[in-house]
């Protein structure tokens, strides 16, 4: 088979650059106003309000068997009540961060000019711009984005990864090995506290497709009238975001609130997606996230996206399918399901809903 007949075919309608408006603003236009963001659900920012756990990957990995086990017991509960933890002491080198996080800030800040070589095409969701935009009329975000598609290598698109700056492009590389690197070994510390069967995470995720979002959030006078991500859980199977600056932005849904989430130095946010709560059988749920704007900073981060390969196929894990715990999701291929994703817009769990098996439904608790 011919590698190009496997590439997946996704797109989003081409917009224009939130970081050039917002430069020369005299007024937010109407389609990024966005009050039903800001009216429907009470977001506290009191000192009091629960923090995400905190994984230490040393003690996970640890010889000494009661502190690994301690911390994987931590893992399973993050897993399973929060859907999103921080991890410190990753092993990924400082100094690759540091070099992934200035890059990614130039190349956000090249010119109009330059950045235009890189924009999305017609048909196509990768380059610069924005995701899930179905329709003309449709909601926009107060951010931009360059999303790619790093592994494996013969999904990259030729007019993008081979033409970034070179210094970039070879920090890239390095950074989406160890990204890769990471997302397989915490996920099989998943799969060892889940008990599943062994090798099943590395059997449907060793060859897998591996994508970045770089996200750049401009300033907005009127922050509390935009929103800068609308909504949404991650559709993909784990989920591993550095925050590049100090400006706060991402919070969770928890308990009916949304719940700031302050980054801690030197660590990754990390949190389960669709996939993983459909591999899971529901036991680890993907939760609902947003990003707000700051009036007077710009906002950076990395998402890199983790999933199966392209041609496996997703279900509840069999080893998690019991008499007492029956399938609650379809079985589908990979390739439909990025297909159906990317043909809608992005709101909340709507995406992984469509994937229950109907008669779950009445028994399934909500996400809050």
């Amino acid at each position: 088979m011919e590698v190009e007949s496997v590439k997946p075919k996704w797109n989003s309608l081409l917009v224009p650059s939130v970081q050039e408006l917002a430069k020369n603003i005299t007024e937010i236009p109407d389609r990024y106003v966005r009050p039903d963001q800001h009216n429907k659900v009470v977001v506290s920012e009191s000192d009091d309000l629960p923090e995400i756990p905190v994984i230490d990957m040393q003690r996970l990995f640890a010889e000494e068997l009661a502190s690994s086990k301690e911390e994987l017991a931590k893992l399973h509960h993050a897993c399973k009540q929060w859907g999103f933890f921080q991890l410190v002491n990753h092993g990924v080198g400082p100094w690759l961060v540091e070099k992934m996080k200035k890059e990614t800030q130039e190349f956000f800040n090249l010119a109009m000019s330059e950045k235009n070589k890189f924009w999305q095409r017609d048909g196509d969701v990768e380059g610069f711009g924005q995701a899930f935009v179905v329709s003309d009329d449709q909601k926009l975000d107060w951010a931009d984005l360059f999303f790619i598609t790093t592994l494996p290598i013969h999904l990259r698109k030729p007019h993008l990864f081979p033409h970034l700056p070179l210094h970039f492009r070879e920090t890239l590389e390095l950074y989406s090995v160890e990204m890769k690197n990471l997302a397989m070994a915490i996920m099989e510390q998943m799969e060892k506290a889940l008990e599943m069967e062994s090798m099943e995470i590395r059997e449907l995720f060793e060859e897998g497709m591996q994508s970045m979002r770089m996200n750049y959030y401009p300033p907005c006078p009127l922050p509390h009238k935009v929103i800068g991500l609308t909504p949404h859980s991650d559709a993909v199977g784990l989920t591993m975001l550095l925050q590049l600056n100090e400006v706060e932005g991402l919070q969770i849904r928890k308990d009916g609130m949304w719940v700031p989430v302050r980054p801690l130095p030197n660590a990754f946010i990390l949190n389960i997606g669709d996939i993983l709560e459909i591999i899971t059988n529901g036991t680890y749920r993907s939760v609902e996230h947003r990003a707000t704007v700051n009036s007077e900073k710009e906002r950076l981060s990395i998402a890199t996206f983790y999933n199966p390969r392209y041609d496996a196929e997703i279900g509840p894990s069999p080893s998690l399918v019991t008499e007492h715990t029956p399938p609650k999701f379809k079985r589908i291929g990979v390739d439909e399901y990025f297909k159906g994703l990317f043909s809608r817009e992005l709101q909340g769990k709507s995406y992984l809903d469509a994937m229950r098996i109907q008669q779950c439904n009445e028994n399934e608790e909500k996400t809050e």
